[in-house]
């Protein structure tokens, strides 16, 4: 499994819904999450993308400069930008960051974000243009020459005059819950994600999509993104669980939850009903914990426990065929560490990248007095 990790372009801190807690997410802060991913080995990192987060394509742009081996999972945005404008820019990007550019394919869910961006298009036209997005950036990624009439867009003539590195561009990944977000991932993406719902839900999702792929003779494969909360004991760990939400009162889950509800996302409404704004039974299956998701729109589950459990329950993911898994967790630079240190040891797979990876103690956090890592071996699934 490829093991990411995230970069918060808003909203970092120890606890949620304290802004007296909120980190200043400055230019070196954000360095330091990077390159610490870059250093305990990390697959990539997920940048974030809507109205309340720094831009996604300015920051890995930064960030490239001071990485080595990180890749950086950007979004492109269906009807706020052009398929053109942000295929030159995916593969300039692609280019100077040697290959280490994946992109996300957002759609949005928020209808009142989308007008503010001057998209005034329903949930399912909202997804049919970004079928004709893709169809478009296909063909350019491939080196064509497009011309392209459809109901949404329209191209005369495109091409791109530096192609990217990798033949097809950098690899789509995409997450949609809808019936038409599902069709349009069957037909054009690589990876699809899913927010971290219960195993027999993904299981669901994924026996979907592969069918849905196998009738238009394509595979995909398939990732998760999730927060997780590792400790040594489960008690510490379901302790620290509680103290990330100790200031999350009944008025900030009301606020939330209202702003939740004027969502036309499917998998946002999902998310919803997992915990339905009550603090009651949030573990909504084993170590699987709703907690964020009063007050966090997206990804709002975090797996809890102590490293072999957390370790079990995202094999239990692996076997259901997701392949990649992208983790998070507040504040954001500690558990980067804490989950190398923690985690990665047992998942047999990064035992050898850490051994090689880090020098001066068998510790990630050895590594912050040590000398700077030797080169980290990755290895794709």
């Amino acid at each position: 499994m490829q093991i990411l990790w995230f970069i918060p372009t808003s909203g970092d801190g120890r606890h949620l819904a304290r802004p007296a807690d909120a980190r200043v997410l400055s230019a070196r802060y954000l360095r330091q999450i990077a390159e610490a991913a870059d250093e305990l080995g990390y697959y990539g990192v997920l940048l974030p993308t809507g109205r309340n987060c720094q831009d996604a394509w300015v920051v890995a742009s930064t960030l490239i400069a001071t990485t080595e081996r990180l890749r950086f999972l950007v979004a492109v945005r269906p009807g706020v930008q052009s398929p053109t404008a942000a295929a030159r820019m995916a593969a300039t990007l692609d280019q100077l960051s040697e290959g280490r550019l994946l992109i996300n394919v957002v759609t949005g869910g928020d209808p009142v974000e989308a007008r503010g961006d001057g998209l005034f298009l329903d949930h399912d036209e909202r997804y049919r243009l970004t079928g004709e997005f893709l169809a478009i950036w296909r063909r350019l990624m491939a080196g064509e020459s497009v011309d392209f009439a459809g109901r949404h867009l329209t191209v005369e003539g495109a091409s791109l005059a530096f192609p990217p590195l990798l033949p097809g561009g950098p690899p789509l990944y995409f997450g949609g819950s809808s019936g038409i977000g599902q069709e349009i991932a069957a037909d054009h993406v690589d990876h699809y994600l899913t927010w971290g719902e219960p195993p027999e839900a993904v299981a669901g999702k994924i026996a979907q999509m592969r069918r849905l792929a196998a009738a238009r003779g394509r595979r995909l494969r398939f990732g998760i993104r999730l927060h997780v909360i590792v400790r040594e004991t489960e008690a510490e760990a379901w302790s620290a669980a509680e103290d990330l939400i100790r200031y999350v009162d009944d008025a900030a889950i009301a606020k939330a939850q209202q702003s939740f509800a004027r969502f036309d996302s499917v998998g946002q409404q999902r998310m919803v009903r997992l915990h339905r704004g009550r603090r009651e039974s949030l573990e909504i299956s084993p170590n699987l914990w709703a907690g964020i998701g009063l007050v966090r729109g997206g990804a709002g589950t975090a797996l809890v426990g102590d490293p072999e459990t957390v370790a079990a329950r995202l094999r239990e993911y692996a076997a259901l065929g997701i392949d990649s898994a992208i983790l998070s967790g507040y504040p954001h630079l500690e558990e980067a560490y804490r989950v190398a240190e923690l985690l990665f040891p047992a998942l047999p797979e990064h035992r050898e990248r850490q051994r090689d990876g880090l020098r001066g103690s068998d510790s990630p956090f050895g590594a912050l007095a040590a000398p700077r890592a030797a080169p980290v071996r990755l290895v794709d699934a």
